[in-house]
């Protein structure tokens, strides 16, 4: 064994000892698609690909964003999608990033300060847990959509607090008590940050998220909304007040020293909302196979799995398990994919489903179907 590797590879060893070493493959077009995150099936929309085309023929701007949003990426169609996707979420501002990820490490990094304090759900994506750990203020998790655990924790907390949560969890397909939570901030005059990702597309007036659709907006600090899953294209970006927004072109490190978005992704993300604006059908197409869904499995699962989002679980207990009953799901003809831990838990390995609003009810009742045989 070559020394300078030998660590990592042993590392590697074990993982494939578990069960568990993740490795990449090629998606099998042949089978039904029951794992993507293409919610509204806009990334393999014909017609929006068509509308993003005819937009890019007769725009001006170069391939290539050429240099950072300070330097020489910036773009009237920059400030214009930013000021469309501001109006759509109902906030004074908004912030593109390349991806929700760095957009999750531009405001965390960034906004908390030395002696703060930021509290997140324990199921939050890595991308909070990692933004929090490259702040100066103090971090710390609380139970998952545990009200009274996190009110124990605000009673502790100092500085400024920060309030971090999913509108949708990806792992569970659950919702996080929206409502309670900003109850929660205003008592102790936290500032609450939703993370939409899971959500940006399928809820709301024209896709504008979970807080919007409850009317929440003008109770939440700043909303991180993803453009890769529902929204079938590339990028995220942040809304809140017009200071925060600059206080982030100043002092967000992952936004400062990175290239900006093409004008062909802006261009994007502005084409896809206007297509969803056009096709609400799309997300009542998707709710109405949340629906079928639900009411023809009958594998028992513990309530906080049973979802009325895109996202379905199905607890198999073990990796050996949960890689099992996704092959023989593939053979039968779905698209399913296991969740192996360390992803989630000892013990709560999973299939994660995803419905779409492009799956017949003919597919959808075939998959239920299918893992009542497997599993009940």
């Amino acid at each position: 064994m070559d020394k300078k590797n030998s660590r990592i590879e042993e590392q590697l060893s074990k993982r494939a000892l578990l069960g568990n070493k993740r490795s990449l493959s090629l998606v099998d077009k042949k089978l039904i698609d029951f794992s993507s995150n293409d919610y509204l099936g806009l990334a393999r929309s014909e017609g929006l690909k068509n509308q993003i085309l005819n937009s890019y023929e007769n725009l001006a701007d170069k391939n290539g964003s050429t240099g950072s949003r300070l330097l020489t990426g910036n773009s009237a169609l920059a400030t214009e999608v930013e000021s469309e996707l501001a109006k759509l979420f109902g906030y004074d501002a908004c912030l593109v990033f390349n991806s929700g990820y760095t957009a999750n490490l531009g405001f965390f990094s960034c906004l908390p300060q030395r002696g703060d304090t930021i509290l997140y759900d324990e199921l939050s994506h890595a991308c909070i847990k990692d933004g929090s750990r490259l702040s100066l203020a103090k971090s710390m998790p609380f139970k998952h959509n545990d009200l009274a655990d996190l009110e124990r924790k605000l009673k502790l907390s100092e500085g400024e607090i920060y309030i971090v949560c999913e509108a949708v969890y990806s792992m569970d397909g659950d919702f996080a008590p929206l409502k309670a939570l900003c109850e929660l901030s205003e008592k102790y005059n936290a500032k609450l940050i939703v993370d939409e990702a899971h959500s940006t597309g399928v809820f709301g007036k024209n896709g504008a998220g979970l807080v919007a659709e409850l009317e929440l907006t003008q109770r939440v600090y700043a909303v991180i909304f993803t453009f890769g899953k529902a929204m079938g294209i590339h990028g995220a970006c942040i809304a809140s007040n017009q200071t925060v927004i600059d206080y982030m072109i100043n002092y967000s490190r992952p936004f400062i020293y990175t290239t900006a978005p093409s004008p062909f992704e802006f261009l994007s993300i502005q084409q896809a909302f206007q297509f969803l604006t056009h096709h609400p059908d799309l997300a009542i197409r998707l709710k109405e196979n949340i629906s079928i869904f639900n009411q023809t499995l009958e594998t028992q699962r513990p309530p906080r799995y049973l979802s009325t989002s895109a996202v379905q679980v199905v607890i198999t207990s073990g990796n050996l398990k949960a890689k099992s009953t996704s092959k023989q799901l593939q053979e039968m003809g779905f698209d399913v994919r296991p969740i192996l831990s360390p992803t989630v838990k000892e013990g709560e390995e999973r299939l994660r489903i995803c419905l779409h609003s492009f799956n017949s009810k003919n597919e959808v009742l075939g998959l239920a179907h299918a893992l009542n045989s497997l599993l009940c």
